[in-house]
């Protein structure tokens, strides 16, 4: 997400960086530009008017007008400005203090993900914490919504509440808090019904419903592909019956960002988790300061430690790494890192982790990699010899055409792979020249083409 705002923050931010001194008319235009990225990104008005206000009265001080790197002073600024409006720094928890069962209260919108987010939070909580969680179904509106939560309970190995036909949801929650009481539970989450748009009749619904449980945590779904829709959602929610935290689901899907840069000014209430897909392990705690950093290119390199943490095997991890460095990465290791970098999810999304890879990320655009380049080149491997992918040196025209044949792919497809090889392998070569402490004083430009973010290309990070 965040694509069309983090180009054109970031092309304001470098546009200041070239000039060096800066006059308060530059930073006014550059305050013009900020504005309308925010605007064609779907932020609220009144966010981007506190943003922009927030950001030039820093702007036009004296001690960035005539600093040595006033662009940079800016960066900063805006940097700051954008955890602001985000939350604030470091992400709010899910609050769990108070005895148990502590009850969640899932609320939302009928199609926003409430269900799908209630099976990942009990995953989350039954296997990063050790929780024992209880799930139950409020919802009596849709007579597949209990079914399909207790589908979700089995996925994510937890508990669900027995379903027992005509009782009402608040029936239901008090069975739900009994149960848990009697047996020992941790956590019960309630997963309410949704409607298709906000009515008094669902609103007077979770009321009772919150009276009856008195939940530790009230947390709204929202999806963020609705842009302001979300927010207007999110803050109907709140002033009817309180929301403690948000959770935006489709993050990934979401281009523009504009309702997780609103929803806090314009609710109060923090964005506390996030999703992107299906899978029940696709849930997230949301860094505002990770997000703003993400947005001016700059990477989220924490966030790349967690997520490989969660997802790789590490021994093959470990195993891949002493061949690349010992210089005998061959074709076969390479399918086995795409295997690994698959597990991370999409590999635009990796990349938008890593600091001053913006280039390089616009340049794979939308094109859906894991279907198509990855399933390419696994296919034209497997076409290979043992000692073709060994020795991919000796793969000369003869050779180029059979693998072609055989994988159902072009010589220029086996061509690009060769070639894409080839440079991974240059590519560590460079790491095994600059060693690690060359790595960590120049960074991932080091290792980047100029023009890609190499040094003093257009993916450098605004803060020098």
């Amino acid at each position: 997400m965040f694509e069309s705002l983090s180009g054109r923050l970031t092309g304001v931010i470098d546009g200041l960086g070239k000039r060096g001194a800066l006059s308060e008319a530059d930073v006014a235009e550059a305050m013009r530009e900020v504005r309308l990225a925010m605007l064609d990104a779907d932020v609220a008005l009144p966010v981007v008017r506190d943003f922009v206000k927030r950001v030039r009265e820093g702007a036009v001080g004296h001690e960035v007008l005539e600093s040595i790197s006033p662009g940079q002073a800016v960066a900063k600024l805006v940097n700051d400005a954008l955890i602001e409006a985000l939350g604030g720094a470091g992400a709010v928890p899910l609050n769990l203090n108070a005895a148990p069962p502590v009850p969640i209260l899932m609320v939302g919108l009928q199609g926003s993900g409430k269900t799908t987010t209630s099976g990942k939070i009990a995953l989350r909580l039954s296997s990063r914490e050790r929780k024992k969680v209880l799930l139950a179904s409020l919802d009596t509106q849709r007579p597949a919504a209990q079914l399909q939560l207790q589908q979700l309970a089995e996925r994510a190995a937890v508990a669900s509440l027995p379903i027992i036909q005509g009782q009402s949801p608040v029936e239901i929650a008090r069975r739900a808090m009994e149960t848990g009481r009697r047996e020992g539970y941790d956590v019960v989450i309630l997963d309410t019904a949704g409607r298709l748009s906000i009515d008094e009749a669902l609103m007077e619904e979770v009321r009772q419903i919150r009276a009856e449980t008195n939940p530790t945590e009230t947390l709204l779904v929202v999806d963020a592909m609705t842009g302001q829709d979300a927010v207007n959602t999110a803050k109907a929610f709140n002033e009817a019956v309180g929301v403690t935290g948000v959770v935006m689901t489709r993050m990934d899907g979401d281009a523009r960002g504009g309702a997780a840069l609103s929803m806090k000014a314009i609710t109060g209430a923090p964005i506390k988790l996030t999703g992107s897909g299906e899978k029940l392990d696709a849930l997230e705690e949301f860094h505002p300061e990770r997000v703003a950093s993400r947005i001016l290119g700059l990477g989220d390199i924490a966030g790349l430690v967690e997520k490989a943490a969660d997802n790789l095997d590490h021994e093959e991890g470990e195993r891949l790494a002493k061949k690349m460095l010992a210089g005998k990465f061959d074709l076969d290791d390479y399918v086995s890192q795409l295997k690994q970098i698959k597990k991370m999810g999409s590999l635009s999304g990796i990349v938008g982790m890593l600091p001053g890879m913006g280039k390089l990320k616009d340049m794979l655009g939308e094109a859906d990699l894991e279907n198509t380049v990855f399933k390419k080149h696994q296919a034209i491997i497997s076409s290979m010899t043992k000692r073709e992918r060994r020795e991919p040196a000796i793969i000369k025209a003869s050779r180029k055409k059979r693998i072609a044949a055989g994988s159902g792919t072009t010589v220029q497809d086996v061509n690009k792979l060769l070639k894409q090889f080839d440079d991974m392998s240059t590519m560590m070569k460079r790491i095994n020249k600059l060693g690690m402490k060359g790595l960590m004083r120049q960074g991932m430009s080091a290792l980047m083409p100029k023009g890609m973010g190499g040094p003093g290309g257009p993916g450098r990070s605004p803060f020098g």
